[in-house]
């Protein structure tokens, strides 16, 4: 008999899912931007990420070994999950966190990355066949200048805008818009821890040849390297990307990417209570039309 793939937890039922799973995953995702800030002084952006990713595929793969967790069937399953791991993971971290390594402002990354739920609005049509309502739409938009205003007071820290890291950042938004795309097209009936190691060996293997080229592969084994890399690895890899599967799986790739703009909102709160950085009178009016245009856009 065959390891059971439903992801509801024993004891929870769909609808309890369904209400916890989206604020998790936007909770946990905005530790992203603090880990990135944590571990940035004591590593090469790359070289921490390829670390993260061998201990991510060390952890989930004794898990699926242990639950007897079905492995993709023929070369198809596993081409798909190195697909979505290259562009959820490897292109889009690589992207966001080198950019950010090599001048790119926070801010101006974080902006950027707000961009994703636009990009899906439009893609899903063509690629998908989901149509996206007028409803939806008003809140794709309401909840983008929402992440506008949250990121707004900290446009102008910086002086100039790199173009080749900004490039490279937009680029990385991309591959996330496609990665949903593509695993929603292709994962329908896969068991998600499995394919989860899967995704995160194409990552690796996106990853380390980079850090390799790029990069004198220095990191210090710190507190904050430490405590970011097991944050990172646990939290991250497997609790965040792991909501974010099941919620691809089981709603409109539109109303997930909208989720992602409660992050920048989420990433200032946080960032005001470990790191004192101060929260502008605009950033939370940013915040409460964030949380309006998720509404809209996720509704039903």
């Amino acid at each position: 008999m065959s390891a059971r793939t439903d992801e509801t937890p024993a004891g929870a039922g769909p609808d309890m899912v369904a209400r916890l799973a989206p604020p998790l995953f936007v909770l946990i995702w905005a530790t992203g931007f603090i880990v990135a800030r944590l571990v940035a002084p004591d590593a090469d952006p790359l070289t921490f990420l390829w670390i993260r990713y061998v201990l991510a595929i060390a952890v989930l793969a004794l898990v699926a070994f242990l639950a007897r967790a079905r492995w993709p069937d023929g070369l198809a399953g596993w081409r798909d999950g190195l697909i979505a791991g290259v562009l959820l993971h490897g292109a889009y971290l690589g992207g966001i966190f080198w950019s950010v390594g090599h001048g790119l402002p926070a801010g101006i990354a974080a902006l950027v990355a707000g961009l994703q739920p636009l990009l899906t609005g439009l893609l899903v049509a063509p690629l998908l066949g989901e149509v996206v309502s007028r409803r939806r739409w008003l809140g794709i938009v309401v909840g983008f200048a929402g992440t506008l205003l949250v990121i707004l007071p900290r446009l102008g820290e910086a002086g100039g805008i790199p173009l080749v890291p900004l490039a490279i950042a937009f680029g990385g938004v991309v591959a996330i818009t496609f990665g949903t795309i593509w695993q929603k097209r292709t994962a329908a009936g896969v068991d998600l821890r499995t394919n989860t190691v899967v995704q995160y060996c194409g990552a690796l293997a996106f990853t380390l040849p980079l850090a390799l080229l790029l990069e004198a592969g220095e990191i210090a084994f710190t507190t904050e390297v430490i405590v970011g890399l097991a944050w990172a690895v646990l939290g991250l890899s497997i609790g965040a990307i792991s909501l974010l599967l099941v919620l691809i799986r089981r709603g409109a790739v539109a109303g997930v990417a909208s989720l992602l703009f409660l992050v920048p909102p989420c990433s200032a709160v946080m960032a005001y209570l470990l790191f004192g950085e101060t929260l502008a009178p605009v950033q939370m009016l940013g915040m409460a039309v964030a949380a309006a245009g998720v509404a809209l856009a996720s509704r039903g």
